[in-house]
């Protein structure tokens, strides 16, 4: 029986639901499927300039586990360019550690710093249209 799948540890939540390619009408159908820890792969190696072993300690997932998950990341938006199919984000086995806000005006993402401190605006336009951001822990 193999082992159970940890949870990657995700910073922060992505900022988009997903990309569709410019002046290409298709079957949302066939969008490309991007994991929340795909997308933090990404950002990490990519935008962050991190080596996999930094990265991996930030993720809490095994060098060679997140060399997979960044190869899979680079492959399906590689494949998504190339065929010109939309992008759709899924949260996949990811968790944020800390309770993640989103403005429905401004679309901010945001996180209290304290559990004790409530926040009922957001501090971006100051609105109160806030909701939490909820993440299933998915095994």
């Amino acid at each position: 029986m193999p082992r159970r799948r940890r949870l990657r540890r995700i910073l922060a939540p992505p900022g988009f639901k997903g990309y569709k390619p410019y002046g290409v009408f298709k079957n949302p159908k066939e969008a490309i499927i991007l994991l929340y820890e795909e997308y933090e792969a990404i950002k990490l190696a990519d935008y962050d300039g991190m080596n996999h072993l930094e990265a991996s300690v930030l993720m809490g997932v095994s060098r060679s586990t997140f060399a997979r998950i960044y190869e899979s990341a680079r492959r399906n938006v590689a494949k998504a360019f190339v065929e010109t199919k939309e992008i759709i984000i899924d949260q996949g086995h990811a968790r944020i550690d800390e309770n993640w806000y989103l403005c429905n005006d401004c679309h901010a993402r945001f996180s209290i710093p304290s559990p004790k401190q409530e926040m009922l605006f957001c501090p971006v336009c100051k609105k109160h249209h806030i909701e939490p951001v909820i993440i299933k822990d998915i095994y």
